[in-house]
């Protein structure tokens, strides 16, 4: 159990203040749905969805490649700066190329009158990107904290400026007529992106001690390594993108002419933001677990502890999705009441996320084993089923569609991983375990909908009180599992 409190305090080291910094992220959520109508908040969500793409691309693999290689101790100290000097080069000439065509791009997305927005986009991604390995680096060294309170100044930064510019400044204006300076209230939602790339910029200084060394040299011949490491798992990056994003990034040209299509958009974006406790558990465990999957890559038990880690993985993830649909009455208040149509594909988008968080464990095989290649083919695979889908049923059934195409898409990848892990890299995962956990979830959530919609229907009382009993009928199974796993010194299969 050692290895598995060790990954446990990491992810909850990375998960409070993960939590803590989206929940205040997610915060702009309400901001945003009231102050812009679904029309405006689906410009925010497209535009975000695109940037999804670039920043994979600009960092082309080089945060696990990082991982991967610092494992050479004759190489070690080589490793950082030859990736911060490769990302830190192309971060640049992708800022002043997206500079020289912004209006090109903004005709090509129907946003001809904003070239601004492409020029914003194109600096605050190349700031991340330039900052991904410094963060990589205190991934690596076990440094969640100093990540962490850096991660948070970002994300308080970009809400504060929000607050500043969507809130204080009409106010002070339309109610004090005080004329504020840095303020024109027609850029309106651009305001949005001018927040995030302030809060970007403001991180670069807070990770001067990290970037400092680069002063240990870059190393070409090591650089051509982990490129051929690293690309593969670009197209990972990408085909995860697509499956993840595209559906907001092209659902404006697939809707049926005469439909409000930005505001179909925003709708579908806001309600994917229900899924919020999903996201940032499967982000803040990533953070911890691929360094400590390669930290274990050479000891002899590691099979048994990645299986061990699914399982309470997998539990957790359950978890989190009965508590949202179970009381998903109160969760719907995040977003605002014009967003409520959209509640429906809140469980889909649940338990899609839930799939790609079981595939982010599997796909550890491809990466321990250097055959990244096999990942993109995956990853390929996905963006394959998630395109054609998309194209297929947002004429049809609209945003539904899309919840449905990338439930699919996840479940598809996750298999394909798991039987291609069997055959390259066998991990003895507890198969039945997890699918007995995974059944009795989706009963107690059935469970749950039925008496919700034919016995208790606008009872708030009543349907709090049977889902509540509900979820305590989950957690006795889970507890009965911890208590049996502890007393054994290895997992049961």
């Amino acid at each position: 159990m050692s290895h598995l409190k060790k990954l446990a305090s990491q992810t909850v080291v990375y998960g409070l203040s993960t939590i803590l910094g989206r929940l205040l992220n997610y915060l702009l959520v309400p901001l945003h749905t009231r102050v812009f109508g679904t029309a405006d908040y689906g410009v925010v969500s497209e535009l975000y969805a695109y940037s999804s793409f670039f920043i994979v691309t600009l960092t082309y693999g080089m945060e696990t490649a990082f991982f991967r290689f610092s494992q050479d101790e004759a190489k070690k100290d080589k490793v950082f700066p030859t990736a911060f000097v490769s990302i830190g080069v192309s971060s640049i000439i992708f800022m002043l190329c997206m500079g020289v065509c912004a209006q090109p791009i903004a005709n090509a997305i129907r946003h001809p009158n904003h070239p601004e927005y492409i020029r914003i986009f194109a600096l605050i991604l190349g700031f991340d990107a330039i900052a991904s390995i410094p963060f990589a680096l205190l991934r690596q060294q076990s440094r969640p904290a100093k990540f962490s309170i850096i991660k948070n100044i970002n994300i308080l930064s970009n809400i504060l400026l929000n607050v500043y510019f969507l809130m204080l400044c009409p106010y002070m204006q339309h109610k004090s007529n005080i004329l504020l300076p840095f303020y024109d209230e027609t850029i309106g939602v651009g305001y949005v992106f001018i927040s995030n790339l302030a809060a970007s910029i403001i991180t670069l200084p807070l990770l001067s001690k990290e970037i400092l060394r680069i002063k240990k040299g870059f190393d070409a011949a090591l650089w051509r390594k982990m490129i051929t490491y690293g690309l593969p798992l670009l197209v990972v990056g990408l085909g995860g993108m697509v499956n993840e994003t595209l559906d907001r990034a092209i659902m404006k040209y697939l809707l049926p002419a005469g439909k409000e299509t930005l505001s179909q958009v925003g709708i579908y974006g806001a309600n994917y933001k229900l899924s919020i406790l999903m996201s940032l558990f499967i982000q803040a465990f990533r953070f911890a677990a691929e360094p400590f999957f390669f930290s274990h890559a050479k000891t002899s038990d590691k099979k048994t502890i990645y299986a061990r880690v699914m399982d309470y993985f997998v539990i957790v993830c359950l978890g989190i999705f009965l508590l949202v649909t179970l009381y998903i009455d109160l969760f719907k208040y995040f977003i605002g009441e014009q967003f409520y149509e959209g509640l429906k594909v809140v469980p889909v988008l649940l338990l899609a996320n839930l799939c790609l968080g079981v595939y982010y464990n599997l796909s550890i095989w491809y990466k321990l084993s250097d055959q990244t290649n096999k990942g993109a083919m995956i990853s390929l695979i996905g963006a394959g089923i998630t395109i054609g889908l998309n194209i297929w049923w947002i004429p049809v059934f609209g945003y539904a569609g899309s919840a449905w195409a990338t439930f699919l898409c996840y479940f598809s990848m996750m298999l394909i991983c798991y039987f291609m892990g069997m055959k390259y890299y066998p991990i003895p995962y507890h198969v039945k375990r997890v699918l007995g956990f995974a059944g009795i979830a989706l009963m107690l959530f059935f469970a749950g909908r039925y008496c919700g919609m034919y016995y208790y229907a606008g009872d708030l009382v009543r349907t709090f009180s049977i889902n509540s009993a509900l979820f305590l009928i989950f957690i006795i199974p889970v507890c009965l599992f911890i208590k049996k796993d502890k007393t054994q010194t290895s997992p049961v299969r």
